[in-house]
């Protein structure tokens, strides 16, 4: 199979009929018959998965993947490339913000630059002034905290080939930042500026974003915990520091209160030691948690189209 086209499906259900109609135009257009549509329900609320379904009865081209439950955008998004069967894999947002059209300009490209990956960058992000702002400081905090420095302004579209699909797919993250995963799966990445529309308001809250700041900073940065180390450490320091500086002060200077002199540093001391050990251990400890909790970041319920008996 020549092409597959992977989408998601959360509270789609304005959206699907056309998506599917402008998709498929679009993969006949490039590769005619030979490819296919791959639609992960990630436990839509609305009715996208039967909306979905009915196209499936009258579309041999289309597969759609229910999840058990709402996983998360990203974990829907790495199920659907690992049903994919494509030469190569676009991957886009059903929503229409990002245009299936796309798809043919992103496939000339990849042709003419000879790369594997094709990824579409906003011109200027979309959105009000905060999720602007917010949007770049995301991006970095991230380089700062974990020196990798990830393109800004991306979108969900691109196109890969078959065996960067299949690297990307070796990873076996159980909390999976697809931004990340695809910038250290390596191989050539090209950039393809383009203008993203605004069908409706986003879902990404600030909590949520935070949340996921939170998430892809510690499953590629243990900054988090070595900065914890680190305090320790200056907490120490400064301690000691100090008790210099109140034993000179003792013989030298005035006498403070008896017995304040020892308890205070006493405690200082102690206490950045204290943090400094948490702090090592949490880092080891940090590695045999990520190593030994083995959930499947997705359940598959059913799959409905040409692989459904």
């Amino acid at each position: 199979m020549k092409l597959s086209i992977v989408a998601t499906l959360y509270q789609s259900a304005p959206y699907i009929a056309e998506f599917h109609r402008r998709a498929t135009e679009a993969a006949m257009q490039l590769v005619g018959t030979d490819y296919e549509i791959v639609l992960v329900n990630d436990g839509s609320p609305d009715k996208s998965l039967d909306l979905a379904i009915q196209l499936c009865g009258a579309d041999p081209h289309l597969v759609v993947v229910d999840l058990s439950r709402n996983f998360g955008h990203h974990k829907a998004m790495m199920t659907g490339l690992a049903h994919a069967k494509g030469e190569k894999i676009f991957l886009i947002d059903s929503d229409l913000e990002e245009e299936p059209e796309w798809l043919i300009s992103f496939s000339q490209q990849m042709k003419n630059e000879r790369c594997d990956v094709i990824y579409g960058v906003q011109k200027q992000r979309k959105g009000g002034i905060f999720e602007r702002l917010s949007g770049q400081w995301f991006y970095r905090l991230f380089r700062a905290l974990t020196g990798m420095a990830l393109p800004e302004n991306i979108v969900t579209a691109r196109l890969m080939s078959r065996r960067y699909v299949e690297a990307l797919l070796m990873h076996d993250e159980r909390e999976v930042f697809m931004a990340g995963l695809w910038y250290i799966t390596g191989f050539e990445q090209l950039p393809k500026t383009v203008n993203k529309h605004c069908t409706s308001a986003t879902t990404y809250t600030f909590r949520r974003k935070m949340s996921i700041l939170v998430n892809s900073v510690t499953s590629f940065s243990n900054a988090p915990l070595t900065s914890i180390f680190y305090s320790g450490a200056a907490i120490s320091t400064a301690a000691g520091a100090y008790t210099v500086y109140l034993i000179v002060q003792w013989f030298f200077f005035a006498k403070p209160m008896g017995g304040w002199t020892s308890v205070m540093a006493s405690i200082w001391l102690l206490g950045g030691l204290i943090i400094s050990f948490i702090g090592v251990i949490g880092i080891y400890l940090s590695k045999i948690f990520s190593e030994t909790k083995r959930r499947p970041y997705t359940i598959v319920r059913r799959v409905y189209g040409k692989q459904d008996n």
